[in-house]
């Protein structure tokens, strides 16, 4: 018999990547896990994912490495833009 496991990830209008129907982001995850934190760590520290979720998440990054590190790349990117847009439009004289 073959089974099929999907992962939940969810795009938002935003374009961030979510982890089924919770707030937390694929890069949360991805980061916790590259920072050396266990699936089970990843979920006590998120109590809205589920323990099998987020081992998919990981086995989804380490599949899917180079799209996944596209994607964080494309993130951290635009992060920075918003953050030195909010610097300048903020800045005190």
């Amino acid at each position: 018999m073959t089974t099929t496991v999907t992962v939940s990830l969810t795009i938002g209008e935003d374009g961030v990547i979510r982890v089924g129907k919770t707030r937390v982001t694929l890069d949360t995850v991805v980061y916790a896990f590259q920072d050396g934190a266990t699936a089970e760590e990843i979920a006590s520290q998120y109590p809205s994912l589920d323990l099998a979720d987020v081992y998919l998440v990981i086995a989804y990054y380490l599949k899917h490495k180079a799209e996944v590190e596209t994607y964080l790349q494309k993130r951290e990117k635009a992060i920075e833009e918003v953050r030195q847009l909010n610097e300048s439009r903020f800045r005190f004289a």
